[in-house]
């Protein structure tokens, strides 16, 4: 099957059972899966375009709705939290696309930069293992330990449950606190809207939506437990997408005179989305059957061999 826009010709079979095996692994790790199929485009199908960011976020936009809702069912929506993350990602992903079409036009210097960001992950997963950090997540492992054995007990009844899990005690332009089975959060509003602008450029350029980036950064420097933060990245790395793709496929025609295809590959992404879909459903499902630790450490050593392998290109 021809793909015009990426110029890619392969089995639509393919980015199918490709997002359903990164993302069914990666799932079960708590990280996108967004992240290496964009490495997988570029290296494998030779899609290097501008079009190749937005098409990655597509795959956001087809696999995220499901686990965004099953958040908001359960009680694990931290709404201010999302506001803020949103309010600073959606500039920065304005910024990013422009950068990634005016300044990182050619496929060799985009390869270094995604080896930077790869490096970034593979590196924070990596150190997730070690007992440094796990002596600093003390709190944190400790109330998610609570929060599956009480999820467990809970088994079979009804979602709504499991309402009201995150309860915002305060929210202003400089503080957000809010309690989570029994434990009280702090963190200062303005740090995390800064961090997110710069993370909204980094996936902006790279078409990530974020989550990957924010994710780490709010359970290893604010303390954040992972099962009250994941529904607020998710959000916000949805809506990131939505935008992300909408502001490519606006700015395109501004960009027509160099010849570059911009826009996403609608069709090839809409198969990544929907292998992806179907792969975050059933590592959702099979995640307790596999060690968290030992996915975790496989995934950040190919993350950092396929990341040294880019950032080595430049040389």
């Amino acid at each position: 099957m021809h793909f015009p826009i990426s110029g890619v010709e392969v089995s639509p079979i393919l980015p199918v059972a490709v997002a359903f095996g990164v993302s069914f692994f990666t799932s079960m790790g708590g990280v996108s899966g967004a992240f290496l199929l964009l490495p997988f485009q570029v290296s494998v199908l030779h899609f290097t375009s501008p079009a190749v960011s937005p098409t990655n976020l597509v795959y956001n936009i087809i696999g995220i709705p499901g686990g965004v809702y099953r958040y908001i069912r359960e009680g694990r929506m931290a709404w201010p939290l999302a506001l803020v993350i949103i309010c600073g990602t959606l500039p920065g992903v304005f910024i990013g696309a422009i950068l990634r079409i005016r300044y990182l036009p050619d496929p060799r210097h985009f390869k270094v930069f995604v080896g930077c960001v790869l490096l970034y992950i593979g590196i924070r997963l990596l150190y997730d293992l070690t007992s440094k950090a796990k002596v600093a997540k003390t709190k944190t492992t400790e109330l998610e330990e609570r929060f599956k054995q009480k999820a467990g007990k809970m088994h079979g009844i009804s979602p709504d449950a499991h309402k009201s899990s995150i309860s915002t005690v305060r929210f202003s332009l400089s503080k957000y606190t809010f309690q989570f089975y029994g434990e009280t959060f702090t963190f200062h509003t303005t740090l995390v809207f800064a961090l997110t602008f710069c993370v909204g450029i980094i996936s902006g350029t790279y078409g990530i939506g974020g989550g990957a980036i924010v994710a780490p950064f709010l359970i290893a420097i604010f303390r954040l437990p992972v099962y009250a933060i994941a529904g607020a990245t998710l959000l916000s790395t949805f809506l990131t997408s939505v935008v992300g793709v909408a502001f490519y496929t606006l700015i395109a025609p501004f960009y027509a005179y160099t010849g570059l295809a911009i826009t996403p590959d609608w069709k090839l992404g809409v198969l990544f989305g929907l292998g992806g879909l179907m792969g975050m459903y059933c590592g959702a499902r099979t995640q307790k059957y596999f060690s968290a630790r030992l996915i975790k450490l496989i995934l950040g050593m190919l993350i950092v061999m396929l990341a040294l392998r880019y950032i080595s290109n430049v040389f």
